[in-house]
């Protein structure tokens, strides 16, 4: 995997102008396009599209300082006119082109990541591979914009929306894995960025013929096999560190991918100040 996300890299910075086709360049090393982006994500911080756009503009900011005109600039650099050009250039050096033309600056570059294997293996990943039929989950849901950095201040208005007795009548519902108090994000493409609406489900999972109350929201996942991951200690730091050993250590040694789909957590015990917690993080895969 480490080398798969190096060769995507390296075919970035050729093809900065046209782009890559990730999905073939996957293909081309036996994995998915989705897999890959959702690996690059996980160790770089930010999806693939977010990198392109540094890197592009990182590599624009030279030519833009010179004396050729901007409409040739942009197009070689993949936008169709100044004003798409514009916008992606002030979004990553914080100010304008002609503002760079003409006093040289600011400029805020992307160096090109590379990915390296360090041999570690010290952090023991509890986790077990799962079939499961099709989940419904049902629960309290809103859509709400993707951050990647820190506390969603969304999600956690939403979830402190929800009153004692409302999670008393889910905790009442709940009859299927996964088990507890489930937090759930749907409909995010690895590709995202930040801003995009996701789905977010604070709820349950029940069984296919349960009868579901009116005014839940229900999230229906396809059948299949998901790993499970089980954490237990600080909260949400261990929850967290399994995300990210998840990426750096268990998928490049297990032959899974990841595929489409939700990811939940799954609260099963914790402290009335929810200082420490046993979570599961669960997470949708197929055989790589």
């Amino acid at each position: 995997m480490i080398e798969d996300l190096n060769r995507l890299v390296d075919e970035i910075d050729a093809h900065l102008g046209e782009g890559v086709d990730i999905d073939a360049l996957a293909a081309e090393r036996g994995t998915t396009g989705y897999h890959l982006r959702r690996m690059f994500s996980s160790l770089a911080g930010m999806p693939v599209s977010e990198y392109v756009r540094r890197r592009r503009m990182t590599v624009a900011a030279a030519d833009v300082i010179g004396d050729e005109d901007l409409l040739s600039i942009a197009i070689r650099h993949g936008y169709g006119s100044v004003e798409a050009f514009g916008r992606a250039f002030r979004s990553v050096h914080g100010a304008s082109h002609s503002d760079v033309r003409r006093d040289g600056g600011p400029l805020r570059s992307q160096q090109q990541i590379r990915f390296r294997l360090t041999v570690e293996g010290s952090t023991p990943m509890d986790a077990r591979i799962t079939e499961r039929p099709v989940l419904r989950l049902v629960g309290y849901a809103l859509r709400v914009p993707l951050i990647h950095e820190g506390v969603n201040p969304h999600i956690h208005e939403h979830v402190r929306s929800i009153s004692a007795e409302q999670n008393i009548r889910l905790t009442e519902l709940s009859s299927a894995e996964p088990a507890g108090i489930l937090s759930v994000s749907a409909d995010i493409e690895p590709d995202d960025p930040e801003g995009s609406d996701l789905t977010y489900l604070h709820g349950v999972s029940v069984d296919s013929d349960a009868t579901v109350p009116d005014g839940l929201d229900v999230i229906e996942v396809e059948a299949g096999p998901w790993v499970v991951f089980r954490t237990s200690g600080a909260h949400p730091d261990a929850l967290q560190a399994a995300y990210a050993v998840s990426a750096t250590e268990w998928f490049p040694s297990n032959p899974w991918r990841l595929r489409p789909g939700p990811s939940i957590v799954s609260i099963l015990e914790h402290t009335p100040d929810f200082r420490t917690a046993t979570c599961e993080l669960w997470m949708p895969v197929e055989r790589a």
